[in-house]
């Protein structure tokens, strides 16, 4: 069974509650194990809401970490404070491990390899790779990651860029990474909106429509999450740009130096949009759970 970590900004964005419905039917589908999620961005409803949200999935006790000195992003959207109140779980953030702590424990518990999927900010996953490189060289199979912006040079994207954190942590993590990574940039996804045909009742709908977006919402997380479960980007419709990728630690903006034998790739999309939307709202559906 694949094994996998996952990295989220459970924050002021709903794609993340998209792709973490696709994580958790995954886990309960028996098709692979989500043994741990780090939280990148604080605020004071995230390990509740978070937890919560699993809860309603189908998925207890799945641990949770949070980076709590991550409150510098911004904004304060309500689907966390309605989360977390709906399951009236006094649970804090104080009560969860710090996040990079949570990625080490599960790589050193680790039998077997440990893919790493990431939607949200980088310095979780940076500091995990600094705190124990030689774990996580033995450990760490593959880094799915949401971010950068790829089709042109100097691309800016919010999960490189958002604050001086996640630009520093960047460019360190892609710097010193010993596992391959597949970026999914903002401009495969930007155009593919998907999430609203979600029935009403259906808490990831409210979500959604607690962040403004009913008629659906851009695809990144979900559409990164779908790739990783797949595991063959030609099979998810995708071709692979390979090479080498950095950011710049000042700015967060990224650049992709092409190279047939690079550790580094991006998607591509290969099919209409139309394809993409429809296998993602079906794989959320609401009658799926």
């Amino acid at each position: 069974m694949r094994r996998f970590i996952a990295g989220t900004d459970w924050w002021t964005d709903c794609d993340d509650a998209m792709a973490m419905r696709l994580l958790a039917r995954a886990a309960k589908r028996g098709e692979i194990a989500l043994d741990g999620v780090g939280i990148n961005a604080c605020m004071p409803y995230s390990c509740a809401s978070l937890r919560e949200f699993f809860a309603l999935e189908g998925l207890d006790g799945v641990p949770i970490g949070i980076d709590r000195e991550a409150t510098d992003y911004g904004g304060r959207p309500p689907y966390q404070e309605r989360l977390a109140k709906r399951s009236g779980d006094p649970f804090r953030n104080e009560q969860a491990p710090d996040a990079a702590e949570l990625y080490l424990s599960v790589l050193r518990q680790a039998a077997e390899p440990v893919e790493i999927v990431e939607i949200g900010f980088t310095q979780v996953v940076a500091a995990a790779l600094k705190k124990e490189p030689k774990l996580f060289a033995e450990k760490v199979a593959h880094v799915w990651m949401m971010a950068g912006k790829w089709d042109e040079p100097n691309g800016r994207e919010y999960n490189f860029s958002a604050a001086p954190r996640t630009s520093r942590a960047a460019a360190e993590f892609l710097r010193g990474c010993p596992a391959p990574i597949t970026f999914l940039g903002f401009e495969t996804a930007v155009d593919v909106i998907v999430g609203g045909k979600l029935a009403e009742g259906d808490h990831l709908r409210q979500v959604l429509v607690d962040h403004g977006s009913p008629n659906g919402r851009c695809a990144w997380d979900p559409m990164l999450v779908r790739v990783a479960l797949r595991g063959d980007p030609a099979a998810a419709g995708f071709t692979c740009v390979t090479g080498t990728a950095s950011v710049d630690p000042e700015t967060g903006c990224n650049q992709f130096a092409p190279a047939p034998n690079g550790k580094h790739r991006y998607l591509v999309r290969t099919r209409p949009i139309a394809y993409y939307e429809e296998e993602l709202n079906r794989m959320i559906a609401s009658d799926n759970a």
